[in-house]
């Protein structure tokens, strides 16, 4: 589906929540505040030397991690191109993630936004991080609807393998951006994942306060998902190991 978007202005903080229930095989939920950035990949925020520390973004942290040489946007070009969709230098990509803060960065889900030079959706890529240093990309495509469905191919979860299919909703407007990430087995939801909230412009007064209201998101992310790991495992939910995950999807 083809959507012209309301844009946020960029870049911006995106200032919210993320919420996270698994269903099965036992319920468990939490919710904490969370932010990310929403900017161009083409004018990256350059900050005040006393605010880099703070927020800063590199290619190594998505993709190809720069292997094209042409930065984030070289390697998401790629990607595409692989995809036989051939992006033009007036074709705008904007992206939702986390910065790098005191040289730390952990970024569970990045979405990159594909637009024509009248706001039109080209393309969406869904990248996904694990904690294990890994990260992958899907290519979302669109119906008449605002979801998208893709295999599962990927390692993310030791409480999970890599059987699945994902259904992922996305919102992007001037008054709220969000992501919902299902995931599916055998007709019935294992869990759902939501990332969302008010983008408001990255003035350095707002990066310095929302930087002080949630201090150290990277780190505090990181610390989280494996707080919330410990949790499982001692409820005694199964744990899958991703060479043994890797050789199932290969069967």
């Amino acid at each position: 589906m083809t959507t012209t978007y309301p844009l946020p202005e960029v870049p911006s903080l995106v200032v919210g929540e993320v919420i996270h229930t698994r269903r099965t095989p036992i319920f468990h939920s939490f919710r904490y505040r969370s932010y990310q950035w929403l900017v161009d990949v083409d004018r990256l925020p350059r900050l005040p030397f006393w605010l880099r520390p703070l927020a800063s973004f590199r290619a190594e942290d998505h993709l190809a991690g720069g292997q094209s040489g042409k930065g984030i946007r070289g390697d998401l070009e790629a990607f595409l191109a692989e995809q036989e969709i051939d992006l033009m230098p007036d074709h705008r990509i904007l992206m939702l993630a986390n910065a790098r803060a005191l040289g730390h960065v952990f970024d569970p889900l990045t979405v990159f936004w594909a637009l024509d030079e009248d706001g039109e959706s080209l393309a969406t890529v869904f990248e996904v991080h694990n904690t294990y240093g890994g990260r992958h990309s899907y290519l979302l495509e669109f119906g008449e609807t605002d979801t998208a469905q893709t295999e599962k191919t990927f390692f993310v979860s030791p409480f999970n393998d890599v059987s699945g299919t994902y259904e992922i909703r996305l919102r992007l407007d001037s008054s709220s951006v969000s992501v919902t990430v299902g995931l599916d087995r055998e007709g019935s939801r294992v869990l759902t994942a939501t990332t969302r909230g008010v983008p408001q412009p990255a003035t350095r007064t707002s990066v310095v306060r929302v930087s002080l209201t949630h201090f150290l998101m990277p780190h505090r992310v990181s610390a989280l998902i494996r707080l919330q790991g410990i949790r499982l495992w001692l409820r005694r939910l199964p744990l899958f190991h991703p060479s043994a995950t890797a050789r199932e999807a290969t069967k």
